[in-house]
């Protein structure tokens, strides 16, 4: 017990201690903390789908007709015919012959790059992938290269170095949208390197799906190269406003998995209720409605890091609906954050390890149902206080 208190005393005296945030209310552009009402800028619920009426009416009659809990693991006995009607609507959506469901974003990277490699394979894996990829490579036991980040020309000398002694199969892995910088991958030359050297190419489009491309498909839509990705990874916890994950593939290629990947194998399989959720936010997704709310989206990013731009601050390259403005170190980080969440602005300071030394952030998410007055008035709070801290 002393070596635990021993630990987080270190991670205190670092400025590197978390501790969790009770919110009090449901998911959307306010909610409550403490009794008090703050604006919500550190939320995934880009479309602002989590408490759509819709999400809830479905969930809610398919608790009645199905129950609380799915009973078992898919194999088993807790394939509901709801499971497969996502799928398959999944596989349309994505345009690929067969999906299939995780449990969530973690457990399908983890689930899906050990089930498909091994250590006679190799993995070339861009160096800002999430730590739910990094940590799949590890299980799979296959050899793992990795690339600086977003450093085509560097990849490419791998790809060129590795094939002197190639076996096995070859995976070029990356997220679509970089969780903590907002930038997006490079798929279109991504594409072109994987067709050249005959490898695979794996998108995790968990900030991508519902936001980016016409229809709301994701970053390959976005670049015109949906049916170049051998591998869609995507969820359902971040923009499309329920939980869960997927991967949409060949037909094989699901069928593989799952015989293989034990993320699958060894679960309880998603509730009822949360399945038919998914299948309103992908519907509302894939409609009129949804366009609109990925216009709003647009907007409000617009307005939110222009005015962050011009007051000199850096957003790390950001694309898309996170913006993160880099803060350097630990304790200005979390000095800013208390700062704004007392002026009834919640959003995250982000530390190792997380992200490396050195580029500390407050990592700032927008949503569609924003307020644009507010979203200029937030941007403004943000400029303020740095500009108070930096001058302490």
């Amino acid at each position: 017990m002393q070596k635990i208190q021993n630990d987080l005393s270190a991670l205190k005296s670092r400025n590197l201690l978390r501790t969790l945030r009770e919110i009090e209310s449901a998911q959307g552009p306010h909610v409550q903390i403490a009794g008090k009402d703050h604006l919500l800028l550190c939320s995934n619920n880009y479309l602002g789908l989590a408490n759509h009426p819709a999400l809830i009416e479905a969930s809610c009659r398919a608790t009645r007709d199905f129950g609380v809990g799915s009973g078992a693991s898919r194999l088993v006995s807790g394939s509901m015919s709801l499971h497969h009607r996502l799928e398959e609507e999944l596989a349309r959506f994505k345009g690929t012959e067969s999906a299939l469901l995780f449990n969530n974003g973690y457990a399908a990277n983890n689930g899906i790059i050990q089930g498909l490699f091994g250590p006679e394979d190799c993995l070339f894996s861009d160096a800002l992938n999430h730590a739910s990829i990094i940590d799949g490579c590890r299980l799979s036991g296959a050899q793992v290269q990795i690339y600086p980040h977003n450093d085509m020309a560097a990849l490419e000398q791998l790809l060129i170095d590795a094939s002197k002694c190639r076996r096995g199969l070859w995976l070029i892995v990356t997220d679509g949208v970089f969780s903590m910088d907002g930038d997006l991958a490079l798929l279109p030359q991504l594409v072109a390197l994987k067709e050249r050297f005959d490898a695979w190419l794996m998108v995790d489009d968990a900030h991508g799906g519902g936001v980016l491309g016409a229809r709301g498909r994701g970053t390959a839509e976005h670049f015109g190269c949906l049916a170049e990705i051998d591998l869609q990874m995507g969820t359902f916890g971040k923009a499309l406003g329920g939980f869960g994950a997927y991967l949409a593939a060949s037909r094989p290629v699901v069928e593989l998995l799952i015989n293989r990947a034990r993320a699958f194998i060894f679960s309880t399989s998603l509730p009822p209720g949360v399945v038919a959720a998914n299948l309103a936010a992908l519907k509302l997704v894939d409609s009129e409605d949804g366009l609109s709310r990925r216009q709003k989206l647009a907007q409000n990013r617009q307005l939110f890091a222009a005015h962050l731009q011009q007051a000199g601050l850096d957003l790390c390259g950001s694309e898309t609906q996170i913006v993160p403005v880099l803060t350097s170190d630990p304790e200005p980080t979390m000095r800013a954050a208390s700062a704004l969440l007392e002026q009834g602005i919640c959003l995250s300071g982000i530390r190792p390890p997380t992200v490396p030394d050195g580029t500390c952030r407050l990592r700032a998410t927008l949503m569609a149902d924003h307020d644009p007055d507010e979203v200029v008035a937030a941007a403004e709070l943000i400029i303020q206080t740095l500009n108070t801290g930096l001058t302490r």
